[in-house]
């Protein structure tokens, strides 16, 4: 018998870049273990994925087909996939009223900084892609490895909380 397939939202205001990232490191095998099945959505998208995002994907050799800026309506519309799972990666989007998600996931606030916001020169954007590339792979590694046979309830939740302090 095949082990269970989780499936995964990461959230976050514009869907550009943050929860993108997310999206595909989650999904990359070497670090979903072919466990998971990442989604990405925004409350605002930006109706564009940041080229920038893309650019660091790329060299990352991770996957950037059928990435795109989507609504997180989509995630609670019917026929929708049942949800194990729903991280925040920005502030304003753990602050906003979500839709009700089918599967009843489990949440948690993994709160990063914009690097779609960053301002400055080539080296200085980049850098903060590269910055908030590395928060999210080292905190989904984490969420990657955990024993989730093994764990349930407020235990489950303890320990996705404690990743977001990370």
């Amino acid at each position: 018998m095949s082990e269970r397939i989780f499936n995964v939202l990461f959230l976050c205001t514009g869907n550009s870049a943050r929860s993108i990232l997310a999206e595909s490191i989650l999904n990359q095998p070497l670090v979903g273990r072919g466990r998971f099945r990442a989604f990405s959505a925004g409350s605002h998208p930006t109706g564009r994925v940041h080229p920038h995002a893309l650019e660091l994907l790329e060299k990352n050799r991770l996957p950037i087909t059928g990435l795109r800026s989507k609504n997180w309506d989509e995630f609670a519309a019917p026929g929708a996939p049942d949800l194990d799972f729903v991280f925040t990666v920005c502030d304003k989007a753990a602050g906003e009223v979500c839709p009700v998600w089918p599967g009843q996931p489990l949440t948690a606030h993994w709160g990063i900084e914009d690097p779609a916001a960053a301002l400055g020169d080539e080296e200085t954007i980049r850098r903060a892609f590269f910055t908030a590339y590395n928060q999210l792979r080292r905190r989904i590694s984490i969420f990657a490895s955990l024993p989730l046979g093994k764990l349930a309830g407020i235990a489950l939740k303890r320990e996705l909380d404690a990743i977001g302090q990370l």
